[in-house]
């Protein structure tokens, strides 16, 4: 399929105007990097020299950090721990000059923090700091506030719901958002998890890995066919406008409502490190929504994009500019 370059860039031009809501689970992405010359005498494993230690934002932080780099106007909600991590956080959200102000502090969680250590680019091991329980009632009316206040203060084009299954998203929230959401006409996007898989009834665009797919109904499906099918069945039970299943090296499969399916390949890339692919992914299709793209548009650029961020080693932004180059090379050449 061909998109003009006329489109194309009318689309990117116009991302610049919107303003997104993020609601879900944040984290730290630490990382220590080093070189290993030697086995540790204690135990046959690796000894990793450091030589660079650097924190990121990662989680729904990292969906606010697409959103930012895509030209677009990101707010994001959550829940983080009273603590040092929690601090950093912070100092991380406002150096990237991302507002605080919708962040709740809470002195019964900790702010999660996954570390990873990287020897030559690759990754050797990965330490999760964290907690996973439900937020407990003071903090989850402390969220529903936040969100009624934005809303009434601001113009939201969007809301998306980032689940990484640390607790903030409870299917308490995840219902009352939906149901806010729709009174205002205002789409909302999902990356779910297995916990709550289910309970995102209604919504815009549902988007499951392969992994969370099979996780999420319990099925076994490999092939193309199969996963349509899965995803068929996954649209009509959550009654959702569309799905879109990112399939690693695959690509993606979409589906709207009365529509037929899209498979949109994978490009041939150099693979690096796919930590923050979904992010980035969940972040352009957001953006294409409220565009009123069309599934296959959707899937198409944020097939793309998916591919750009995991020829980067860690979690990343994607490029706009490198985004708009690749989307005209592949489907405008003959435009």
């Amino acid at each position: 399929m061909v998109i003009s370059s006329e489109h194309i860039e009318q689309l990117f031009t116009a991302f610049n105007k919107m303003r997104v809501l993020i609601i879900g689970d944040v984290m730290i992405d630490a990382y220590t990097e080093g070189i290993v010359e030697r086995m540790s005498p204690e135990a046959p494993v690796p000894v990793l020299s450091v030589r660079k230690r650097y924190n990121r934002l990662g989680g729904a932080a990292n969906v606010a950090l697409n959103i930012k780099a895509l030209g677009a106007e990101p707010l994001i909600c959550s829940v983080i721990g009273d603590d040092t991590k929690g601090e950093k956080f912070m100092q991380l959200l406002r150096r990237h000059s991302l507002d605080t102000k919708n962040i709740i502090k809470s002195s019964s969680r900790t702010t999660t923090l996954k570390e990873r250590m990287i020897c030559d680019g690759k990754q050797m091991m990965r330490v999760d700091e964290e907690d996973i329980f439900d937020l407990n009632e003071t903090e989850t009316e402390k969220i529903l506030a936040t969100l009624r206040r934005t809303l009434d203060l601001k113009k939201i084009d969007c809301i998306i719901l980032q689940d990484y299954n640390k607790g903030v998203l409870t299917e308490t929230i995840i219902k009352e958002i939906i149901a806010t959401a729709k009174m205002r006409t205002i789409p909302v996007v999902v990356d779910p998890k297995k916990k709550n898989f289910l309970a995102y009834q209604g919504v815009t665009l549902f988007k499951p890995n392969a992994k969370e797919l099979r996780e999420g109904l319990s099925v076994t499906v490999n092939g193309i066919d199969e996963m349509e099918a899965a995803v068929a069945r996954l649209q009509e039970m959550l009654q959702c406008d569309m799905v879109m299943t990112t399939l690693s090296d695959k690509g993606v499969i979409i589906k709207g409502k009365n529509a037929d399916f899209h498979h949109i390949p994978a490009h041939q890339r150099e693979i690096k490190d796919v930590s923050g692919a979904g992010d980035t992914v969940l972040s352009v299709a957001a953006l294409c929504v409220v565009a009123n793209e069309n599934p296959f548009n959707i899937a198409a650029i944020s097939n793309i994009a998916g591919g750009l961020v995991c020829e980067k080693t860690g979690v990343v932004p994607i490029d706009k500019d490198l985004l708009l180059s690749e989307v005209k090379n592949i489907y405008a050449q003959n435009a």
